[in-house]
């Protein structure tokens, strides 16, 4: 068997350009891993199964395995048997879902002998969303292309306090409301973003910026709420992640952390991965 963590990511900084003609959008994104992990089992099976207590539905596990066979046919990979225990949020714009196909990826490839290196998973990964090839190897990251592109980054120490909300919202939903909105970035250069990586928690606080906020906003405009009680429980800078709806504040020291959760109901602290 193989067990694998599957890191949740913040978006500190994400910046969407306009669609291409292929319907996907570019983006320039630097985000944060995460110490909240999911746990991802997998082992050689009699068929082909995923066990996810509390998710309902298909997910990117399943596919990863499916997307691995294609890549790799002559490894013979045998039917598998994946567990995951859930902790990252579902739908909540975290990388969840991802980051369980990437760790999934991880373990199909060592049960099969290795026959496929990162930047060969990284290449599969694109085939199911623009998230998973970051997550092939977990880390802090600089994400520019459809998500394809990635440069590992040092970020400072810091803690953030994730609010999850108990209804998800849909990413799809999130791409169609930013193109009918027209709010997309016109510059997309990944060097602003590399030199923020480098400096301090405030400084980094005082760069957070996210494209698919005021389209979150406008589809949930009560995702405001938590932003403001963040930001008035101590945070130095807070705003949604991804296409939401989870917001999040980040908090320099691990016990202002705490403190500002402890007035907001089922939030999350959680420090940096690495």
């Amino acid at each position: 068997m193989i067990a694998e963590c599957a890191h949740a990511k913040a978006n500190l900084v994400l910046r969407v350009g306009p669609p291409r003609a292929d319907g996907l959008h570019p983006l320039c994104s630097l985000f944060a891993a995460l110490e909240l992990a999911d746990e991802v089992r997998v082992r050689p099976a009699d068929r082909d199964e995923v066990v996810c207590p509390g998710v309902a539905g298909d997910n990117l596990a399943a596919a990863a395995v499916a997307a691995f066979r294609a890549a790799a046919p002559e490894a013979g990979l045998p039917p598998l048997r994946i567990e995951i225990d859930k902790r990252i949020p579902v739908a909540a714009g975290l990388g969840g879902g991802s980051a369980d196909a990437a760790a999934v990826l991880r373990a199909a490839n060592a049960i099969a002998g290795v026959p496929l290196s990162a930047d060969d998973l990284r290449r599969v990964g694109a085939t199911l969303g623009s998230d998973v090839p970051s997550q092939v190897e977990p880390g802090h990251a600089l994400v520019t292309g459809v998500g394809e592109r990635v440069e590992r980054v040092d970020l400072a120490a810091m803690t953030l306090v994730l609010v999850p909300q108990p209804e998800g919202l849909s990413t799809a939903a999130v791409y169609r409301e930013l193109d009918r909105l027209g709010r997309h970035a016109t510059d997309l250069d990944p060097a602003p973003l590399r030199e923020l990586a480098a400096r301090s928690v405030a400084e980094v606080a005082a760069g957070l910026a996210n494209d698919l906020q005021p389209a979150a906003l406008s589809l949930r405009p009560e995702l405001g709420e938590p932003i403001e009680a963040l930001l008035a429980a101590g945070a130095l800078a807070a705003q949604v992640t991804g296409s939401g709806p989870t917001t999040f504040g980040v908090f320099a020291e691990p016990s202002e952390a705490r403190r500002a959760a402890a007035g907001l109901p089922g939030a999350i602290v959680t420090g940096l991965y690495g």
